[in-house]
């Protein structure tokens, strides 16, 4: 299970740390491009993972194992060959759908196969610290192949870890399901696809298309009436894709908030940062990889004290802990000056960013599986890494659209009001300031470079600055919220008496 789910992480994480590359041999027209390399990726993630957990139980979760595997790799062919960006979304769609299969399976096998408060939190502090060693693999990955080789390399390497992890699961893998009161739930899953690919169609393409156009209101509208409908069939339905009551329990249902606003949180941050080092300044893909080993790399290192601190204390404390040393170091990130390039400038920042979101993904994981009954362990597992992987969707989407909102408005008010620009005013305002910040000097409107600099320098502080706010709103939440000494003792005997009635 740790195999698969590193693998899956590596798979998803990939071309987040190549978005510099990607511009310069892919030549996306606009940088919602870029975000849609990603975002093809998180899209069928968030979309099915509570699908694939149904499915899991149903007909048995190795087999998810051995599939997601085989859609990773075949995902991974089409975009280590691809020559333009519609292959690579097509790539990365596929390979999404297979890192969805094998999120919520890993979980629920462990989840499934552990009685117990202390052994399940450490099971899954293992499985939260290898998810993030995927996160971890990946910058380097990315940055050594696309700086020393070729960035093709880099998904080939999957493709064979891929294969590897396929023929693993295969020999290996024991399998598990529940199948007690689930089945397909149809319309649920129609409601709830179609209403995130809405949302996050109206959040990425908003910059570009401009948010009161028809085209991004309607989208916005559709997704709400979907996501509303979602909730109401699964309210009506016999055995729904998401329990509605389980959200009566206030562990659960804050969890589960907390988790789409912290994990926002967090990638909102690993985005801003790569678009500062490769886009703005033009670093190399094994610098930028850097920041990325200081926000996930440190997991694996944690996980001794993280699993100490999960089996002896309230995840309240362990989880307004991590969210406020992610809030401190994103405030830090927003005062970067973007003509620094030291590497020992983004230590701190990140590091601290690295060390809350160690402490805050093992938490907030098992504090949503440890508030159900064993026999919905799979549900759990799905509900998990859906709410997780939605908010790792939103997070590109948001500061994206966010950060390229105010810098396209400060670059042409800029470009507007210097004399200089008079004769490629024109050309430098339809480029936008992306493209001017990367074309070669010898263009005309290449005067406008610096112009575009510090309109993106203001625009991506502008995001820094917004995850660092979802941060410290979590921390506040759960530290008020979350529930005490009592509420936990409770709960983890609950789960162990049904685990011991399990087991027997």
């Amino acid at each position: 299970m740790g195999f698969a789910v590193c693998l899956a992480q590596i798979g998803l994480a990939v071309p987040a740390t190549l978005n510099g590359t990607f511009q310069q041999v892919l030549h996306p027209t606009g940088a919602s491009q870029l975000d849609w390399i990603s975002d093809c990726t998180l899209l069928p993630i968030a979309a099915l993972e509570l699908t694939f957990g149904v499915l899991g139980d149903l007909f048995g979760r190795k087999r998810l194992l051995v599939g997601g595997s085989l859609l990773l790799l075949v995902g991974e062919i089409v975009s280590g060959t691809s020559s333009g960006v519609a292959q690579m979304y097509v790539g990365q769609f596929i390979a999404g759908l297979g890192s969805a299969a094998l999120f919520p399976t890993t979980l629920a096998i462990i989840a499934s196969g552990s009685h117990t408060h202390a052994s399940r939190a450490r099971m899954i502090a293992l499985w939260a610290a290898l998810l993030s060693t995927g996160n971890f693999i990946a910058p380097m990955l990315g940055g050594l192949t696309a700086t020393y080789a070729s960035w093709r390399l880099a998904f080939w390497i999957i493709v064979i870890l891929a294969a590897v992890g396929t023929a693993f699961s295969q020999l290996f893998a024991e399998d598990s399901r529940s199948p007690e009161d689930r089945s397909l739930d149809m319309p649920g899953q129609i409601t709830v696809g179609l209403g995130l690919f809405a949302l996050l169609y109206a959040v990425i393409e908003g910059p570009t298309a401009g948010w009161g156009s028809p085209t991004i209101v309607v989208s916005f509208l559709v997704a709400a009436a979907l996501l509303v409908a979602f909730v109401v069939v699964e309210t009506k339905v016999r055995n729904p894709l998401l329990r509605m009551d389980l959200f009566r329990n206030r562990a659960f249902a804050l969890a589960a908030a907390v988790t789409v606003v912290g994990m926002f949180s967090f990638l909102g941050t690993a985005y801003a940062i790569s678009i500062r080092m490769e886009v703005i300044q033009h670093q190399s893909a094994i610098r930028t990889s850097v920041a990325f080993v200081l926000l996930s790399g440190l997991t694996i290192f944690l996980f001794p004290l993280t699993s100490f601190m999960m089996a002896r204390y309230q995840p309240r404390w362990i989880l307004t802990g991590g969210f406020l040393l992610m809030g401190v170091g994103q405030l830090l990130a927003s005062r970067m000056p973007i003509t620094d390039t030291a590497l020992t400038t983004i230590v701190v920042p990140m590091g601290l960013v690295g060390v809350g979101f160690s402490f805050a993904v093992s938490s907030v994981t098992a504090t949503v599986v440890n508030t159900v009954p064993p026999k919905l362990a799979g549900m759990a597992a799905a509900t998990t890494s859906m709410v997780r992987d939605f908010g790792f969707a939103m997070g590109p989407a948001v500061i994206g659209a966010i950060a390229l909102s105010k810098a396209g408005t400060l670059f042409d008010s800029a470009v507007g009001t210097d004399p200089s620009m008079a004769s490629v005013r024109a050309e430098a305002e339809g480029a936008g300031p992306v493209t001017v910040n990367s074309v070669p000097p010898d263009v005309p409107f290449s005067k406008a470079a610096s112009h575009a600099v510090t309109a993106l320098d203001h625009g991506y502080s502008l995001g820094f600055l917004i995850v660092a706010l979802a941060a410290l709103l979590c921390a506040v939440t759960t530290a008020l919220f979350l529930g005490g000494e009592s509420e936990r003792k409770a709960e983890v005997a609950t789960v162990e008496q049904e685990g011991s009635a399990v087991t027997a």
